[in-house]
């Protein structure tokens, strides 16, 4: 299931949680009423809103059983007429899909040939920094290259949202705690990140990480820890490799991380990128105003946006 964020082009409105069926977005709570009513549940259906939220931020807090009875939901759109809650896909703009998490996590220097071309030793233990919601954007964004920054620099990575409360998870059961996985763009400043020790400042300017276009339930993704990841600036390929390279795999990483941290439903967890980065490259080459980014993640889709200046 592809659950995504949207807005209609022709209507002002919220953004609303919807899934892909085939080329068309399908809006996910009426499609859930829908389903409530073939169940003769009409007193559900009549307060959608209190049981079965439509605003992406509500919606992912709810956790797994939001994401059980959307993906029961979306079974049953498909067996039904859906032509009256349904757009086609050029009539909607896709945000991004978790808008707010409370956390996003990333990792840095998590694949050995990415380590080795930042002329960085390999980690003993998952190197953890943080973005903040205030840099996100959207699929069919604009990523803004602040004036504070000349060494704008792109970063494919898979990027898993937590499904439910996870604390002191074990590697074995880590999978159970994700509910879905998307596409991030760690977009950093790199000469701001290297200015101190601590890499903040270069990784959560406002409005420069893109994530998306939706995600993809674990249920249809397959091995997180055996899919391709790309990324192309202005169709040149500059990153190439698979999962199965990471230091620290997603299990992994959700028995580390939530040792130290509690997850919550809808945080985002950025498991890092590996070579071929614009500082890794002789002479490197970063972005500028114009440049279009792209980025491929093997059975999710593709996540492609516009440098501009700010």
């Amino acid at each position: 299931m592809k659950l995504l964020s949207y807005q209609p082009k022709r209507s002002v409105g919220p953004p609303r949680v919807g899934f892909m069926l085939g080329e068309q977005v399908v809006d996910l709570q009426q499609a859930w009423c829908y389903w409530r009513r073939s169940r003769h549940e009409n007193e559900w259906a009549a307060a959608a809103e209190s049981f079965f939220p439509s605003d992406p931020s509500r919606f992912y807090k709810g956790g797994d059983d939001i994401i059980r009875q959307a993906q029961e939901a979306a079974a049953y759109a498909e067996t039904i007429p859906v032509q009256d809650i349904c757009f086609d896909r050029d009539d909607v703009r896709l945000l991004t899909p978790v808008p707010e998490p409370s956390k996003i996590i990333c990792i840095g220097k998590n694949y050995a040939d990415h380590a080795a071309e930042m002329k960085s030793d390999l980690p003993d233990y998952p190197v953890l920094f943080a973005k903040f919601a205030n840099s996100l954007i959207g699929p069919e964004d604009a990523i803004e290259k602040s004036s504070e920054t000349n060494q704008l620099d792109y970063e494919v990575e898979l990027t898993a949202v937590v499904g439910k409360e996870a604390s002191h998870v074990k590697r074995a059961n880590a999978r159970d705690y994700i509910a879905g996985y998307t596409i991030g763009n760690d977009i950093s400043a790199r000469d701001l990140q290297m200015r101190t020790p601590e890499w903040l400042q270069g990784k959560t300017i406002d409005r420069s990480t893109p994530v998306g276009p939706w995600v993809v339930t674990s249920d249809e993704l397959g091995d997180p820890g055996n899919i391709m990841v790309r990324s192309s600036v202005n169709k040149d390929v500059r990153q190439s490799s698979s999962t199965d390279k990471l230091i620290f795999d997603v299990p992994y990483l959700m028995e580390f991380i939530s040792e130290l941290i509690t997850l919550n439903p809808g945080d985002l967890i950025m498991t890092g990128t590996p070579k071929g980065v614009g500082m890794g490259m002789d002479p490197p080459k970063f972005l500028n105003d114009g440049d279009i980014v792209t980025m491929d993640i093997e059975n999710i889709g593709t996540l492609e946006n516009k440098v501009t200046d700010k």
